[in-house]
């Protein structure tokens, strides 16, 4: 199944997020989607710099990777699409599944034990927001 991008008059591709959002995506993560979603869940609807700071201290050891991904996305927001860093918040971030390998390790009268090791995706979704007075 291929994927089609629509494009405008200019011939340009179609964003995919709103005009006030930005994400950045990565892939292959060497870790389980559930061990992922929970750090993920941890950093969702929060402002950016409080997430980051979050992600900074926390102590799980994918939190380095997301935090890479949140800058990243952070990154993108400012420079391909001009929005204002301290008016950011994390409005998605969600993981999916990726590929899984699949070894074996001996075990008693040749048989083979099966160990999979998963890898996932994760998707972080920053969106402008007007503050409140």
């Amino acid at each position: 199944m291929t994927q089609t991008l629509k494009k405008d008059e200019q011939g340009k591709n179609l964003r995919r997020v709103a005009d006030n959002e930005a994400r950045a995506k990565q892939r292959m993560i060497r870790i389980s989607p559930q061990k992922l979603n929970l750090v993920a869940q941890m950093i969702r609807g929060k402002k950016v710099e409080r997430a980051l700071s979050d992600l900074e201290f926390s102590r799980k050891r994918i939190a380095h990777d997301v935090k890479k991904v949140l800058e990243s996305a952070i990154a993108n927001a400012e420079n391909n699409h001009g929005l204002d860093i301290d008016s950011l918040v994390v409005s998605e971030a969600y993981v999916g599944k990726n590929l899984v390998m699949k070894r074996f390790r001996a075990r008693a009268r040749g048989r083979g034990a099966k160990i999979l090791k998963p890898f996932s995706e994760i998707t972080i979704v920053v969106r402008e927001v007007e503050e409140t007075a």
